[in-house]
């Protein structure tokens, strides 16, 4: 028999709430974390809003410093992603109680992308070389010899936040990074659960973080025409399933989650919070942006998810879609879960947690992870907020606008990612 994988703690940060009591009250108030940009001057972008997370200090969660420091002595601050991704780690590794023996027999697997480029920083280098063609590209390149740029360079690393998560807690064993876009976070927790699964460890930390608030990653995906416009009522621009959608939103965060070998946690009288019982990975083979037509990737995914569990798609009682707000995903993944559910596709509740949080990119995945956990475990499903109009592709029931108490025995949680990317995971009640 396969080992049984229980999540034992969790820890987020989110633009709703940091700690995952303060996160699900806002997701079942339906609540928005989406406002005007407030770290930059957006005033002259087509988009100026963003789901950020305010008010954070990591010195409320971590005992590690906000900056690090190089071996002449001077410091530069950790990227919020970082930062994000220790606070959530502390939370999750706290909540479930591990010591460290048990963390330094653990391994890691961590989904991320490139830190934010702090804009200001980089004009600071550039502007002396300005000229009338805009920049004197030969003398910068010549001329910066500041090492703090090496430094601050490799501080910006996908790797980064799970290396100092590895050195903070001491974890000997392996350390991954899972480099798929928004799919990201959401295979490290796959693949975490299959390394104790197959008996090669007892305990692993899994999650994501990113923060892909900056003004050139505003820039970017504005560029792509895949983000929201609706500056004027940010609180109701992402509006998954909705026919008045324009885009998503992107936001930030981090969630960490502990998965632990059954026994083990038995042993430690930890408690569980649910059961990860399926794993589904797979890839469009199509394009880049796009998401293939006809889902081959999500069918792919969720169907291997729920062959891994053993589970008729009848035993699937709710759905945290990947719904990001535009009108490729929402109606793909509409398709895709009525080609997997059949019939049972309109007896399923389905909800996008994103219409509130934002996009969180790399992050997403872990923090609809810990959304879908804490749906199993108070029988409630989260809403889709701003689901005022429903668009006629998009036909099943996301639980528009207010929570709903519903039995729950099993939930999927999907995450699909630029490049093709596609990961499904199936969740059950911790019993016995």
């Amino acid at each position: 028999m396969k080992r049984r994988v229980l999540v034992t703690g969790m820890g987020v940060v989110s633009p709703v709430g940091n700690g995952w009591r303060n996160f699900w009250h806002a997701l079942v108030h339906g609540r928005s974390g989406v406002r005007p940009i407030s770290r930059f001057d957006a005033s002259t972008l087509a988009v100026r809003i963003a789901a950020e997370v305010r008010g954070f200090d990591l010195s409320r969660y971590s005992p590690v410093p906000h900056y690090y420091t190089a071996d002449d002595g001077q410091t530069i601050t950790l990227d919020r992603r970082t930062q994000y991704a220790l606070a959530a780690a502390e939370m999750a590794v706290r909540e479930a109680k591990l010591g460290p023996a048990d963390l330094s027999h653990a391994h890691l697997y961590f989904g991320a992308g490139q830190g934010a480029d702090r804009i200001d920083w980089l004009a600071q280098i550039i502007a002396p070389y300005s000229c009338p063609q805009g920049c004197d590209t030969r003398a910068l390149l010549s001329a910066v010899r500041d090492p703090a740029f090496a430094l601050y360079d490799q501080l910006l690393e996908p790797t980064l936040p799970a290396s100092l998560i590895a050195a903070r807690f001491g974890i000997q064993g392996e350390v991954t990074t899972c480099l798929t876009a928004c799919a990201a976070s959401a295979q490290a927790i796959g693949e975490g659960a299959c390394r104790i699964r197959d008996g090669e460890c007892d305990v692993v930390l899994v999650g994501g973080a990113h923060a892909m608030t900056a003004p050139l990653d505003i820039i970017g995906f504005a560029s792509l025409s895949a983000l929201s416009t609706r500056n004027e009522e940010p609180q109701r621009a992402s509006r998954p399933f909705d026919l008045g959608r324009d885009g998503f939103v992107l936001g930030e965060g981090a969630a960490v989650l502990v998965l632990e070998e059954s026994a083990h946690a038995r042993r430690r009288g930890a408690r569980a919070h649910a059961e990860i019982v399926g794993y589904g990975l797979a890839n469009d083979a199509y394009r880049v942006t796009d998401m293939h037509p006809e889902a081959r990737g999500p069918v792919t995914a969720m169907l291997a998810a729920l062959d891994e569990a053993a589970l008729e798609p009848t035993a699937i009682d709710y759905i945290n879609a990947h719904g990001t707000s535009t009108i490729e995903n929402d109606r793909t993944e509409t398709l895709a879960v009525h080609r997997v559910f059949g019939d049972h596709a309109r007896r399923l509740s389905i909800s996008s947690t994103k219409s509130m949080t934002g996009h969180l990119v790399a992050a997403a995945g872990a923090v609809e992870l810990v959304a879908t956990v804490l749906t199993i475990e108070t029988q409630t499903l989260p809403p889709t907020i701003n689901l005022e109009e429903p668009d006629p592709e998009c036909d099943l029931d996301y639980v528009p606008n207010r929570a709903r108490r519903s039995p729950v025995q099993f939930a999927m949680s999907n995450s699909f990612g630029f490049g093709g990317q596609n990961v499904a995971l199936v969740v059950g009640r911790a019993e016995g």
